[in-house]
């Protein structure tokens, strides 16, 4: 079963200093997903919704499934691996759906340009939260208490 989910701010990994996109449901249940600082930068353009002379990566892909008039139906964080998140994104062309596999920061960057849906497979919520549970990474259960803690202020510019 997949659950929708909105991005709710984007922040910086006080522990490791790299981005952190934080994905939350409408229950208040939170994912967060490290992401690179390239992929956070183009997330974060389309936060706040600036514009750049040329077209960026995602900004590209747009213009060809524009183009190409296929749609995307939605973006799910399908699977969690070794400690790595996969996204797959759903395409429609012609009345058939495409899966396409991405990473969950392109995933989500294309999400937020084409306004579509983003869902994260329930087993992943549940392999993500255990993980945490059982990590033996320093600071690990300081950082749970700290995601679990956040509020809107937390988010400086980047909450939506």
């Amino acid at each position: 079963m997949e659950i929708e989910m909105k991005i709710r701010g984007l922040m910086m990994d006080p522990v490791t200093n790299m981005p952190i996109v934080i994905l939350k449901d409408s229950g208040g249940q939170i994912l967060p997903i490290w992401v690179g600082i390239y992929e956070a930068n183009a997330i974060a353009l389309e936060i706040e919704k600036v514009s750049t002379p040329r077209p960026m990566t995602h900004d590209l892909i747009k213009n060809v499934l524009t183009g190409l008039e296929t749609g995307v139906e939605k973006v799910v964080v399908s699977e969690l691996r070794d400690d790595t998140f996969y996204a797959v994104i759903w395409l429609k062309k012609d009345g058939a759906s495409i899966s396409i596999d991405s990473r969950p920061s392109d995933a989500l960057a294309l999400a937020l340009r084409l306004d579509c849906p983003i869902y994260v497979d329930e087993l992943v919520l549940k392999n993500a939260k255990t993980a945490a549970n059982v990590s033996d990474k320093a600071g690990s259960d300081e950082l749970r208490r700290w995601l679990e803690g956040l509020n809107d202020e937390d988010f400086g510019r980047y909450k939506m």
